[in-house]
């Protein structure tokens, strides 16, 4: 899925209390990113303790190298991912964003991200390492994208109980209800069962 110039692979695998491993695809880049902090519905933990562990999270999720993050860098991560965090659970509500929090993710995309490139050359245009500053701004960028007018009503929360995940409907139909199949799709298909069965059972 193209996210601002560069393509980049959406969704990432969660761990239940339980210890069940499952696949949650957000349907956007940014909303992976604000799910490494304690957004309801799948993790209490904060991944993002130190600069290292924003560089070891860029280097696997970009197809660019990316230097290594420094202090300030995690400190710019943590305000924008916060503020897309803030306003993905705002819009599902149907409830309007803060101000500070538009501002924020418009400042990041609006200074340069990384740039496409075309394999095949010969020489080197530009940097062979992007920054940290530039792959901020593509997830910002990302975030434009996610909070457009025309996603209105496919940002949504789980049907889960107790479950409420965010994530952006991006089927034809926009019928999407659950946060995973794996997950609470499944936790609802056998409910439904037992409830047939308890039917059955009385009858």
């Amino acid at each position: 899925m193209p996210v601002s110039t560069v393509s980049i692979p959406i969704g990432q695998w969660f761990t239940s209390a339980e210890g069940t491993r499952w696949w949650f695809d957000s349907g956007s880049f940014a909303l992976d990113f604000a799910y490494t902090g304690p957004m309801r519905g799948a993790r209490e933990a904060e991944l993002l303790h130190s600069p290292d562990d924003l560089t070891g999270w860029m280097r696997e999720r970009f197809p660019v190298a990316v230097g290594a993050a420094r202090s300030r860098d995690l400190f710019d991560a943590i305000s924008l991912r916060d503020a897309i965090g803030r306003m993905a659970v705002a819009a599902a509500e149907d409830d309007a964003p803060r101000s500070a929090d538009i501002d924020l993710v418009n400042l990041y995309a609006a200074t340069p991200d990384i740039p496409p490139v075309l394999g095949g050359g010969s020489r080197q245009a530009g940097r062979s390492v992007q920054t940290v500053g530039q792959a901020l701004s593509t997830i910002a960028r990302d975030a434009v994208d996610l909070f457009d007018p025309a996603n209105t009503g496919r940002i949504r929360e789980c049907d889960g109980a107790d479950c409420g995940m965010v994530y952006l409907d991006t089927s034809r139909a926009a019928t999407r209800r659950w946060c995973s199949m794996q997950r609470c799709g499944n936790r609802a298909k056998v409910r439904a069962h037992r409830a047939r069965k308890a039917v059955q059972a009385a009858a």
